[in-house]
């Protein structure tokens, strides 16, 4: 079994190509004014955003995690690159869904893409743990991950909002707009800060609280 270290590098560099790749994709705008910023890029600055923003969140939690991981395990490896699958896909599903104006299908393309991202994850999670045995720090780190189970359904609310609330004519469905308010939902929800994780390394730590307050 090896450390972490390899692996957190490693997917350090995934995500940061996944990034550049974002944002190569912006378009140059054809004029020197914010109007022309807006007309060329505007709609692609959002997607962009939300997208960073992910990627942003998954190399935080990501990082976080492999705090309280020690070792890693062949199946740890094989689930970690499942991960880096599903977000080294986000370029392709944002590209496409700004292209169209948010047509119907690649907004679910993009919902889609975000649960198998959320479900590669907690499988990574759940892999790490069961290495980790009964008495798992990760485990009592996360407790009853709220978030974790929440994510999905409102991934899938948005999904299918999407579905039923566009006709593949664009954006100007209220259904696409719904689906996108769902998908921005679940990134703010997961910016707010999490103390779980920080909580127990505290609490490992020799200069940390006893009574694990704080």
């Amino acid at each position: 079994m090896m450390r972490t270290s390899r692996l957190e590098a490693f997917s350090d560099g995934v995500l940061a190509i996944i990034i550049t790749i974002m944002v190569l994709e912006l378009k140059e705008p054809h004029g020197d004014d914010f109007a022309a910023l807006w007309r060329t890029t505007g709609t692609g600055l959002l997607s962009y955003l939300l997208s960073f923003a992910y990627v942003g969140l998954y190399w935080n939690n990501h990082h976080h995690m492999f705090q309280l991981t020690e070792r890693v395990t062949g199946g740890v490896l094989w689930a970690n690159l499942g991960l880096l699958f599903c977000l080294s896909l986000f370029p392709f599903s944002t590209s496409w869904a700004d292209d169209t104006g948010y047509a119907r299908t690649p907004v679910v393309a993009y919902g889609l893409n975000l649960l198998i991202a959320a479900i590669a994850y907690f499988t990574l999670q759940s892999v790490i743990i069961r290495s980790q045995g009964r008495d798992s720090v990760l485990r009592r780190a996360i407790g009853r991950d709220i978030k974790g189970k929440l994510s999905p359904v409102l991934y899938c609310a948005g999904i299918g909002g999407a579905i039923l609330g566009g006709d593949g004519t664009g954006a100007g469905r209220p259904g696409i707009w719904v689906a996108v308010g769902f998908y921005v939902l679940v990134a703010v929800f997961w910016i707010i800060p999490d103390r779980r994780i920080d909580r127990v390394i505290r609490d490992q730590s020799p200069a940390g609280p006893a009574d694990g307050s704080g």
